[in-house]
């Protein structure tokens, strides 16, 4: 499960005394323990390593952004900040798909499902999702899809 490998990384930086990597996997469990208090009043979670998943993808662009307006801010050493966080929470996630098996999966999909236009994005897209979306970045997938489509 990724929990436990987040909670050996968080044992070996804190023993390598690497306080880059333990304060950004202390984020991470931070996050996650957050999610899991959202979760709790809904009821059972089918698949935890999901549920990471989610909150790992949501930290890496939330960063992603942060980057993009400290570099134009002019705030580099920020954005060097960021970035080195974005690494250790990258670590974590699943590998992802290379733009061309994306694009693969998007024709396979719009295939099954007879897409033919525009008009049927929400569909592929929530069909992306409900395979794929451990192993994506949705928004870049959405440009694939719309690509795929027009």
């Amino acid at each position: 499960m990724i929990r436990d490998d987040i909670k050996t990384a968080l044992v070996t930086a804190m023993k390598a005394g690497d306080k880059e990597s333990t304060a950004a996997i202390r984020l991470i469990q931070s996050a996650i323990k957050n999610r899991d208090i959202e979760v709790r009043t809904q009821g059972p979670v089918a698949d935890d390593d999901a549920l990471v998943v989610e909150v790992l993808q949501k930290m890496v662009k939330q960063r992603r952004e942060s980057i993009e307006m400290f570099e134009k801010g002019g705030r580099q050493e920020l954005a060097d900040k960021e970035k080195a966080e974005v690494a250790v929470i990258e670590r974590f996630l699943p590998a992802q798909m290379s733009e061309a098996e994306t694009t693969a999966a998007i024709e396979a999909i719009k295939v099954e499902l007879g897409a033919s236009g525009m008009k049927d994005m929400g569909r592929v897209m929530a069909e992306l999702k409900a395979r794929h979306a451990s192993q994506l970045d949705m928004s870049k997938a959405s440009g694939l899809v719309k690509a795929a489509l027009s």
